[in-house]
């Protein structure tokens, strides 16, 4: 297995035949440029801005426009608990991956971190399942967009009942963001800013409108429920089902090669989109909860936040709260397909996937074969239709990579190699580190038996393929 060195190299593949070691991929961090052995490849072109867009974009999606319902149906208001919960054990990861990534702001996140502080063959598995993973979550996303268009196009009164829609346009929107991702990351993440941006005021006006008409301010306030109506057990259990609304913030770290200014942005982007979508999730059940109550919420499911926009706005307000779940398939599906391609990219310079997969377009500065792979895939999924059991499984691999990041964490504090010299460092790190872990690894259990048989297959199949092609490799720190 792998190993980590205090020389600052990285990538060091020993090969098969026994000849003198090639360094691979060894690399200087700038704050406005990744520089490797063969010259400059990734400009850091995203902004603090720009990385709480990748941040909030991937995350503001299941938790407003999926699971109020599903989760008032389980916890009734206390729901709003189970978000701040979920919050709560985002932040526990997401303080030790900050630290991580200042110390090593470098394409590829998590798999990054966790292949130089506990070896190439961890790493291995965690990078390629999370590429995997990406790809899966990213076809969710489409789909969603396809759903979520074909519902503003019949609310707005284009006939599309029985038109099977939802699909070509996943597919073409799928085409149309890794064409975009393809002529610059610039292009991406302007894109990213706009469409978070137009989410967030919808968001911010719906929520702001909703909270004052609940509090009587509009006309009658409502009654008030029994918080807790079945118990503190299911605030927990509900805890786990929303907790995959947090799983974007890490997708920062998968970009960290990109972002400028690291030591500086990468924790303040990563905290702080945790911290916004939190307060948002938590808004959106207290709003959502004072309209309707909680079982004629829970009895309206998938669809419930549109029933209370119209409640509150008539069919405009359903329109609106419709166009907010089209913007935020979006800026999901964006990000994934610029984290998929740095995770690619990342496993790729390192050698334990072939060396073309890092390969960068001259003209826009991109890795067009990493985009490939991870665009190829995700439509090949799209056109299934099926991959709702998918979604879960990205979910499970996450969740994995989340515990071994607080794992890599104290390992690397433990050893100190001279390399590791981050901006930001954990407050009381054996514990924020040991509960993030905890919690990661304890959440799996609420997942269901499939998506965790199909999570851990991937994760051997990843193991399996480290074996045949590069156990050879030795993965070294920074510089």
């Amino acid at each position: 297995m792998g190993t980590v060195d205090e020389s600052g190299a990285v990538g060091e593949n020993v090969n098969r035949d026994g000849d003198a070691p090639q360094v691979v991929g060894a690399t200087t961090v700038t704050d406005e440029t990744t520089v490797t052995e063969e010259g400059t490849e990734l400009e850091r072109s995203i902004g603090l801005v720009g990385g709480l867009s990748i941040g909030v974009g991937t995350m503001i999606g299941a938790g407003i426009f999926v699971f109020p319902g599903l989760a008032a149906g389980r916890a009734g208001p206390a729901a709003a608990g189970s978000f701040a919960i979920g919050a709560v054990i985002a932040l526990l990861v997401a303080l030790p991956a900050s630290e991580l990534a200042t110390a090593m702001p470098k394409s590829g996140g998590g798999y990054y971190f966790i292949s130089r502080a506990l070896g190439a063959l961890p790493g291995a598995v965690v990078g390629i399942s999370i590429w995997l993973g990406l790809v899966f979550a990213t076809a969710f996303y489409l789909v969603g967009f396809g759903n979520y268009a074909a519902a503003v196009l019949a609310e707005a009164g284009v006939p599309v009942a029985g038109v099977p829609v939802v699909v070509p346009l996943a597919l073409v929107f799928g085409v149309a963001l890794t064409a975009l991702n393809l002529f610059g990351t610039e292009n991406a993440a302007t894109l990213q800013n706009y469409v978070v941006g137009l989410l967030l005021a919808i968001l911010v006006v719906f929520l702001g409108y909703g909270g004052l008409d609940a509090v009587g301010v509009f006309g009658t306030p409502s009654t008030p429920e029994e918080f807790l109506p079945f118990g503190p057990f299911p605030v927990f259990s509900t805890a786990a089902l929303v907790f995959t609304s947090y799983l974007g913030f890490a997708q920062v770290a998968t970009v960290a090669g990109d972002i400028k200014q690291p030591g500086r942005n990468l924790p303040l982007a990563m905290v702080g989109s945790v911290l916004l979508v939190g307060a948002l999730y938590v808004a959106t059940i207290f709003v959502a909860t004072s309209v309707f109550g909680s079982n004629p919420l829970s009895r309206f499911g998938e669809t419930a936040i549109v029933e209370v926009a119209r409640a509150l706005g008539g069919s405009t307000g359903a329109i609106a709260i419709l166009l907010a779940g089209l913007l935020a398939t979006i800026s999901s599906a964006n990000a994934s397909v610029l984290s998929t391609s740095r995770a690619v990219f990342a496993i790729s310079k390192d050698a334990l996937i072939p060396r073309g997969a890092s390969r960068m377009n001259l003209a826009y500065g991109t890795p067009h074969v990493a985009l490939a792979m991870a665009g190829g895939p995700v439509l090949v999924l799209v056109a299934l239709g099926e991959v709702e059991v998918l979604a879960e499984v990205a979910s499970f691999l996450h969740l994995i990579m989340y515990g071994l990041i607080c794992v890599a964490l104290v390992a690397m504090r433990r050893d100190e190699p001279a390399w590791y010299d981050p901006d930001f460092r954990v407050p009381a790190y054996p514990l924020v580190a040991g509960l993030g872990a905890v919690a990661s690894f304890g959440l799996i259990a609420f997942m269901q038996p499939l998506s965790r048989r199909i999570g851990l297959v991937i994760m051997l199949v990843a193991a399996g393929w480290y074996k045949y092609y590069a156990d050879d490799v030795a993965l070294k720190g920074v510089l």
